[in-house]
């Protein structure tokens, strides 16, 4: 496992390269910090699809509602749903959206968060103060970059597995 500062706010998401970690930011952002940490703890990101894969931009996935195999998947529907919780408000911060930043999706309500997320795959300022920004990839970024593009991709990679490190042995 990589050194890790802070495990109980740290995701550890397995892909089929590799582990990507990731920081959380829970003084920028709790309420999208808690509501991640709560979903990969309750295995709703197990085998979730990267639904919307836009090279040089980002890649999106974390719709627990079509996004999953076991739920039979529908890449027509992946990317339209959540979570059976509430939205989340926004927490918008000063933190810029550079390469590795991981941003919360949403509708044109800026308060319409709920369990879909995104990973830049390079600077992107024009979300700044417009998306939450609630943590940064520390490592593996290069399975990030390796994820399949695609507004879906034919053949969706997916994230395998999603843990709070604290919860790893």
């Amino acid at each position: 496992m990589p050194d890790i500062n802070d495990p109980e706010n740290t995701l550890l998401i397995e892909l089929k390269s590799g582990t990507v970690t990731l920081d959380l930011l829970p003084d920028v952002a709790p309420q999208h910090v808690e509501r991640i940490k709560m979903l990969a703890r309750a295995g709703a990101y197990d085998n979730v699809a990267f639904h919307r894969v836009i090279d040089g931009f980002m890649a999106q996935t974390g719709d627990v509602a079509n996004a999953n195999m076991e739920k039979d998947y529908n890449p027509g529907r992946a990317g339209t749903g959540g979570s059976e919780h509430p939205d989340i408000p926004a927490e918008f911060s000063k933190i810029p959206f550079d390469r590795g930043a991981l941003g919360m999706a949403r509708s044109a309500n800026p308060n319409s968060a709920n369990s879909q997320f995104f990973i830049m795959f390079q600077d992107g300022h024009f979300l700044n103060g417009q998306y939450t920004n609630f943590g940064r990839v520390s490592d593996g970024m290069d399975h990030v970059d390796a994820i399949t593009r695609g507004e879906p991709p034919a053949n969706p990679d997916r994230m395998i597995s999603v843990r709070v490190a604290a919860d790893v042995d």
